[in-house]
């Protein structure tokens, strides 16, 4: 039987072992970044960084971090499953139409994705916005493979979670529509700030986007694979990218 004490309490531990952590430690490294003499703009995020100075531990402490980074995303897959209704078939996990979603996904992925890189040129220029490497992993065979799983976690945790299990249980607990969209993407957000107060914007913006969509079409897979499209592209294009515009990412012009 599941009580709305008991589905308060879920919602918790959830987002205490994944997500809503990643918040907390990112409004306090943001409040951190925000009260130092040396301006944001100035300040660097790393997102994929090295392990360990030995390649091969490197590999598999990545690996190892990935797959444990997946378990609330099994745990909740678990706890929906166990509640009879829905299943994640029905949050629209599937791949019934993989082609569709596929489609959809791909679309979403430029509507989002290079509205993102223009907010983050901007919130650079006006001081919002730390300078976000996206990998500072070393050359080696299995950097590229490391980096794809990355992306694919990224966007599984953060769509299962933010968007299908969050939105099932606060629905069950009564909460309107916008209330859910609102809440979940100001949670998207807030586990965004370590990047800076334009990422937070950003990522509220892509959080209504996708809330609002998947309240429309119950479909959890196109967000999924919008998700993994863009930080596939972001985190393997980076060198390429740090390259091409040095200054946006810190580094002396070649």
């Amino acid at each position: 039987m599941l009580t709305r004490g008991r589905i308060g309490a879920e919602i918790l531990l959830v987002l205490g072992l994944s997500l809503g952590a990643s918040a907390i430690y990112s409004i306090v490294n943001i409040v951190d970044l925000a009260t130092r003499a040396k301006p944001l703009s100035s300040q660097t995020a790393t997102i994929n960084a090295p392990l360990s100075s030995r390649p091969a531990f490197d590999l598999v402490y990545q690996f190892l971090a990935l797959f444990f980074d997946l378990v609330p995303v099994a745990l909740v897959g678990f706890l929906l499953w166990q509640a009879a209704s829905p299943h994640l078939g029905r949050l629209g996990l599937d791949f019934r139409r993989p082609w569709r979603d596929a489609g959809w996904g791909l679309g979403l992925a430029f509507l989002i994705g290079i509205p993102g890189i223009a907010l983050y040129v901007v919130g650079k220029a006006v001081g919002i916005s730390v300078t976000v490497v996206p990998t500072a992993l070393g050359t080696y065979w299995w950097t590229v493979p490391i980096l794809v799983l990355s992306a694919l976690r990224a966007g599984l945790q953060e769509e299962v979670i933010v968007i299908g299990y969050l939105f099932t249980r606060l629905r069950q607990l009564g909460w309107g529509t916008w209330q859910i969209i609102v809440a979940s993407a100001v949670l998207r957000g807030s586990y965004h700030l370590y990047q800076g107060y334009g990422a937070f914007v950003g990522n509220l913006i892509m959080g209504l986007l996708f809330g609002w969509l998947y309240t429309r079409y119950k479909r959890v897979l196109p967000l999924v694979i919008a998700h993994f499209i863009i930080d596939t592209a972001v985190f393997v294009g980076y060198p390429w990218a740090a390259s091409a515009f040095p200054a946006l990412f810190g580094l002396p012009a070649h």
